[in-house]
């Protein structure tokens, strides 16, 4: 496959994926929000900014650091290339770049997604409830991989679009997971307590994994056991560990169609290999915070690394990224 065609397919999937986990993220963090505390509206709503990498974006604008103002700048901000609106619509521009790869019913779902998208302005949003459109935005993502599951042949393309949802996927889980633990953190007080019980049961619920959560350890909600099952465990779809078995096996899928020995591959097995066989308790004794950084710091290599490999170049956003986390 051409290289341009698998960097726009690979970047339209992880458009897609990256605006269902903003919505979450936001979800996570107004939920949070909305429970007493005795912390500023700072330490609730300067965290999403800072992992979406959008902090020094958003204080260009000179806006007060309020809920109304981060969620428009994170949700409709046309000016933020990491808004949801944004992500939409570069999803959107890349399909149409791949009409031709793509099955009818993928480019009706994400055509009609954008379109309905480029619409909606904050009171829309205000009227609806925030809540109600953060669904909407996860629902339409999971319209769209409901359809390229069902529609698309299992060649090529179909593998650079798995990839790319898997290793955005991952991004996302460690640092939604990051936002928790690291930065929102409640005072000694609130520690086993209602507000840190919500907390994690908001954390899981903005992943999907409420249910997994009970039904896996069937026990009150612990930092290290919801921890443990957001990294390491491989059967919950989320998970840190899940999203690296797909990215290792589309990577070795492609791999063996090529007859090639790519880096990415070695160094994908290499991250797998280390989220299978490593504890949660030396994972804590490390550090989590030390641990989630050193993953998302991998994630971004590792997606420079495929770039090189796949199609010609890293992309430049990447690049930004990998320097400022440095």
């Amino acid at each position: 496959m051409l290289s341009r065609a698998a960097d726009n397919l690979y970047w339209m999937a992880r458009y897609i994926e990256r605006a269902e986990n903003m919505a979450r993220m936001l979800d996570v963090s107004y939920r949070m929000s909305l429970m007493p505390s005795s912390d500023e509206p700072r330490s609730q709503w300067e965290p999403p900014l800072i992992i979406a990498g959008c902090d020094a974006g958003f204080a260009a604008t000179g806006l007060p650091l309020e809920s109304h103002n981060v969620i428009n700048y994170l949700a409709l901000d046309a000016g933020n290339p990491s808004s949801i609106r944004r992500c939409l619509q570069a999803a959107r521009e890349n399909a149409r770049a791949m009409r031709s790869e793509i099955t009818t019913e993928m480019w009706e779902s994400i055509n009609s997604t954008w379109l309905e998208m480029r619409e909606m302005e904050y009171a829309h949003l205000v009227s609806v409830g925030y809540s109600d459109f953060f669904e909407w935005v996860k629902e339409r993502s999971h319209l769209f991989r409901g359809v390229t599951m069902g529609t698309m042949m299992r060649e090529e393309a179909f593998h650079f679009v798995r990839l790319g949802t898997a290793l955005e996927r991952a991004d996302a889980t460690a640092r939604l997971l990051d936002v928790k633990y690291h930065m929102l953190l409640p005072s000694p007080r609130d520690v086993g307590g209602l507000v840190d019980h919500y907390q994690w049961a908001a954390l899981l619920r903005s992943v999907s994994a409420f249910r997994a959560y009970r039904n896996t350890y069937r026990d009150s909600i612990k930092p290290a056991k919801v921890a443990d099952l957001l990294i390491l465990n491989p059967a919950m779809p989320r998970s840190i560990a899940a999203s690296f078995e797909e990215i290792t096996d589309t990577l070795f899928t492609l791999r063996d169609a090529y007859a090639r020995d790519y880096a990415s591959t070695r160094m994908a097995f290499a991250m797998q290999s280390r989220l299978r066989y490593i504890q949660i308790e030396e994972i804590f004794a490390h550090g989590l915070h030390e641990f989630l950084t050193e993953q998302i710091d991998g994630n971004i290599k590792l997606g420079m690394t495929i770039a090189r490999d796949f199609m010609g170049a890293a992309d430049p956003a990447e690049q930004k990224q990998a320097q400022a986390s440095a």
